[in-house]
């Protein structure tokens, strides 16, 4: 995707523009409680449907591959059609993996849902990032991204305890009938709402369906050339570890580890995750500036990261905890988990303008496919082990993730030590 950071210089935010910011962040928040929604729901779809654990682990991780591979020809869609088309068929696609996955009853009906569901978000943060480009001045491109991901974060909270609520009270096939429902209308909303370019653009808007010079030939032209950037490898190690240290907990296995190590129930296990995704989203916003505190990206991104190692290696060591140390743990590890917006600076900063786009777009594909990978072999890792007579995963099983991950991040730091940071130059 050629990100253009062109757009209207104004002094203030128009109610036109806050309509249009307000729909992409909620269009943003679904996407967010649709990858993380298996965890909370995870030990019910495995009791109703006889799931193993390596069943769970390809339905959570298959939305995560399926969004990372879109992500490519979704740069270059959006270049061809511009961003209303492709969130408009996106939404569609979206709301029909949710019927999907609400009425499935077979393993393979739910995949096909997940799958669905992946494809249907996956235009979810770049689209509005483009809008931003076209429609606002570059000295607002930041902070409306920070905004996309702040409050877009807040989806997922609704993927821990309002889901267990939810599911609780209408059970899980009505609950996500419902998130169908509110994608069609998010859907009208994109339609009534979402402009490609406003009159007060620098440039006449470009109209629907007009494609511009640059070829699928042209855009892997470019991608090829974002890899061979000096650092890139490292980084792109770094994100396969960052987000799905997050998605490994509270989108899969934090709801079956409390609710097969501690017996917590559905409405217990939601609450205790909701803790987590609130400190992530608060740790995001304390992180955020830490690039300009420490005067590069590094130095927190290797604090986050080592940080997270330890959290993970204290549970992979000692296994359970009190219950205020319970809570304690899932409030540090949402915390010292939320470095990513740092590392995707850092990957900003190594790339030349007309690179910027594609180099987010090949990093973004590196954070989410890192998910797929981490939570399809955390599957397989748990099935190794016998299970209890209830069902139950056994305590080494979580106890042996949970460390598998920590040591991947670990690995991955010492790659990214060596990455070129242009702001620590500057500094």
């Amino acid at each position: 995707m050629t990100v253009r950071q062109q757009g209207k210089p104004a002094s203030g935010l128009p109610g036109g523009a806050v309509a249009l910011i307000a729909t992409l962040i909620i269009f943003y928040m679904v996407s967010q409680f649709l990858r993380n929604s298996v965890g909370v729901i995870a030990p019910d779809l495995a009791a109703e449907l006889g799931l193993s654990a390596s069943e769970i682990g390809v339905l959570s991780s298959v939305f995560f591959l399926v969004f990372a591979g879109a992500q490519l020809p979704l740069g270059v869609a959006l270049d061809r059609f511009g961003p209303r088309r492709c969130m408009l068929a996106c939404a569609g696609i979206a709301v029909a993996g949710a019927v999907v996955f609400a009425q499935a009853h077979t393993p393979t009906g739910l995949i096909v849902g997940r799958i669905l569901l992946g494809l249907g978000s996956s235009s979810s943060f770049m689209a509005p990032l483009a809008l931003y480009a076209r429609r606002f001045p570059p000295d607002r491109f930041a902070t409306l991204t920070g905004l996309q991901l702040g409050l877009g974060s807040f989806g997922t909270l609704f993927a821990t305890a309002p889901l267990a609520w939810a599911s609780a009270a209408f059970g899980w096939r009505d609950s996500f009938l419902a998130v169908g429902l509110l994608s069609a209308v998010i859907a009208v909303l994109v339609w009534w709402v979402v402009r490609e370019e406003d009159a007060g653009s620098h440039s006449p808007a470009k109209p629907e369906g007009c494609r511009d010079k640059e070829t699928w030939r042209d855009n892997l032209k470019g991608v090829l050339e974002v890899t061979r950037i000096p650092g890139f490898g490292p980084l792109f190690l770094m994100h396969l570890t960052t987000y799905s240290s997050f998605a490994l907990v509270v989108g899969l296995w934090g709801g079956p580890y409390l609710t097969h190590i501690y017996g917590y129930g559905l409405k217990e296990r939601g609450d205790l995750l909701l803790l987590a995704a609130v400190a992530q989203i608060v740790g995001s916003m304390l992180w955020g500036p830490s690039d300009r505190i420490f005067g590069n990206h590094k130095i927190p991104v290797l604090c986050g990261a080592m940080g997270t190692v330890a959290v993970l290696g204290t549970v992979a060591a000692i296994g359970t905890f009190s219950g205020p140390a319970l809570i304690a743990w899932l409030i540090v590890f949402g915390a010292t988990c939320a470095y990513t917006p740092v590392l995707i600076g850092h990957g900003r900063s190594l790339f030349p303008p007309h690179l910027v786009g594609r180099g987010i777009t090949l990093l973004n594909m590196g954070t989410i496919g890192g998910v797929f990978v981490t939570q399809t072999i955390s599957g397989v890792v748990i099935d190794f082990f016998p299970k209890g007579a209830d069902g139950a995963y056994a305590l080494d099983a979580y106890r042996l993730v949970f460390g598998l991950q920590g040591a991947a991040i670990a690995l991955g730091c010492l790659t990214y030590f060596r990455t070129p940071d242009p702001r620590a130059h500057r500094s």
